[in-house]
């Protein structure tokens, strides 16, 4: 169940300042909808442009790890490599004689080799384990175009409409080309837009690329050759609107930043940037504080009585839906239709929310008439027309069950905001009390066979000792009499349930 949060019907963007965090939460009609969190020492590295060296070339995967300056290599797939494009020695001979149009497919060690530079654009931050994903296709995004710096066609987003629209704008970059070259795709953000804020876009992109240009050719080695904007300076190119009415700011001196990049870039924005000046925490006033810690539960409760269990591992994110304590009004077939219904709203906002993405599994109830299915499924693909991050939704399974995918750029709430259960180490269970006795005894029967000691000492959690004393007092005198050692228990407070040592006397 979403909760309205205070404030006007419209969509409004809430941003909250400290000196090593900033969060940016995104209301629509009374909503949250959208949280983004960048933190001073882990800011996001989308968009960033590197010069990196290829480290290691996989050819049973297709791909190569790139060193760009990070912790951990970067991830690159064959199939994000410009073909033509090598920065040390041109391309190998063999695929010199290979046009962009052939059919044939080039492997991985056609393209790259250890040691050679690449310019390359990350599109993907590092996720757990797992490096960032780079491309060597460098994109350049400004407020109403993304300039593509491999290409010479122009594009329009397909969330404009109007094919009016969309025969005047591409019309206007066309005509535009001729001076700048390159190729460009039109954002959702330019409809509308007059010739000179196109123009002025395209200036501005093509300076931007002839500048990092001039540092590949001016600079050796690993390094950063181009880092996107802010979190507070991306919300105004990528986030705002003529549906958003106000932005609001706690900080006056980002407000300040934010007001003179609008009036260069984005000056209908002006008049909508407002700074929060109240002692009441902006994200406490309206509620986005019990918000953020609700989409950290497993638990989602529908307005219906009936509720979601989210859960979200390594491989996927499950969702799955239960009428709970909704019992309807007419039959269980209504029953369950309203339910899915209400489900399919509300699981579009928990992966904005939550930012879920990759593989996604939807356990709706199962409904008997193929009528229902197909709205159900339509409802989600609505409620997901919001969403920035593109997803794919297939047909309900002969299982019942919805599998789609989701855009994952970053890491979901749940991983920037949390980290593993040090007791269960993120499993989300633990051992019981007793489970540790039986292993405790085996560990000292091996003892027993390697070593001759006196006596064992053992150090356990006070809750496991208690059990080893009480429940299992006979057990452990009969292993004393069997291994012929006497067994002595200490209890140590500061040990979780699974941890223990054996000292031997």
């Amino acid at each position: 169940m979403s909760t309205r949060v205070e404030g006007g019907t419209g969509d409004e963007i809430l941003i909250n300042i400290t000196p090593r965090e900033t969060r940016v939460a995104v209301v629509e009609n009374g909503v949250l909808q959208e949280i983004l969190i960048e933190r001073a020492g882990k800011r996001g590295l989308v968009g960033n442009i590197y010069k990196g060296q290829v480290c290691r070339v996989l050819p049973g995967m297709e791909a190569a790890f790139v060193d760009i300056g990070l912790d951990r290599a970067a991830f690159l797939h064959v199939s994000d490599i410009r073909h033509e494009y090598l920065l040390d020695k041109g391309p190998p001979p063999e695929t010199e004689i290979v046009a962009v149009s052939s059919e044939r497919v080039l492997a991985i060690t056609d393209l790259v080799r250890e040691g050679q530079e690449l310019v390359v654009q990350v599109i993907k931050d590092p996720i757990g384990t797992k490096g960032a994903r780079l491309t060597t296709h460098v994109t350049l995004p400004s407020r109403f175009l993304v300039f593509l710096a491999d290409s010479d066609v122009a594009g329009v987003s397909v969330k404009i409409d109007s094919e009016r629209e969309r025969q005047r704008l591409k019309e206007m970059v066309n005509a535009f080309r001729t001076e700048f070259g390159g190729g460009y795709i039109v954002r959702t953000a330019a409809e509308g837009a007059e010739p000179e804020a196109l123009r002025a876009d395209m200036q501005f992109l093509q300076r931007l690329w002839n500048s990092i240009q001039d540092r590949i050719r001016e600079t050796s080695g690993i390094l950063a050759l181009y880092e996107d904007l802010p979190l507070v300076l991306r919300v105004l190119r990528d986030f705002v609107g003529a549906n958003v009415e106000k932005v609001r700011i706690d900080s006056r001196e980002t407000c300040q930043r934010m007001l003179k990049f609008a009036d260069k870039f984005v000056p209908e924005m002006v008049k909508r940037l407002e700074h929060y000046p109240g002692e009441r925490p902006i994200f406490e006033l309206y509620g986005i504080e019990d918000e953020i810690h609700k989409a950290l539960g497993k638990k989602v409760p529908l307005k219906s009585g009936g509720y979601l269990i989210v859960d979200q591992t390594e491989a996927m994110a499950t969702v799955d839906v239960n009428t709970g304590a909704y019992v309807g009004h007419r039959n269980l077939e209504e029953t369950i239709f309203k339910t899915n219904l209400e489900a399919a709203a509300a699981i579009a906002r928990q992966l904005r929310l939550r930012n879920l993405g990759g593989i996604i599994i939807l356990d709706f109830i199962d409904m008997a008439s193929e009528e229902h299915r197909q709205a159900v499924l339509r409802a989600l693909e609505k409620h997901l027309e919001k969403d920035r991050a593109k997803s794919h939704i297939s047909q309900v399974s002969p299982l019942g069950l919805v599998e789609m995918t989701r855009k994952r750029t970053r890491e979901s709430l749940g991983q920037l905001l949390c980290e593993p259960c040090p007791l269960c180490d993120g499993r989300g269970t633990i051992k019981t009390a007793e489970t540790m006795c039986y292993e405790i005894f085996r560990e000292l029967l091996r003892e027993t066979r390697q070593y001759s000691p006196r006596q064992f000492v053992v150090l356990a959690a006070p809750d496991v000792v208690d059990v080893m004393l009480d429940q299992e007092s006979n057990s452990v005198a009969q292993l004393e009499a069997f291994i012929g050692i006497p067994i002595k228990f200490q209890a140590e407070t500061l040990y979780t349930r699974e941890q223990y040592d054996v000292v031997l006397m």
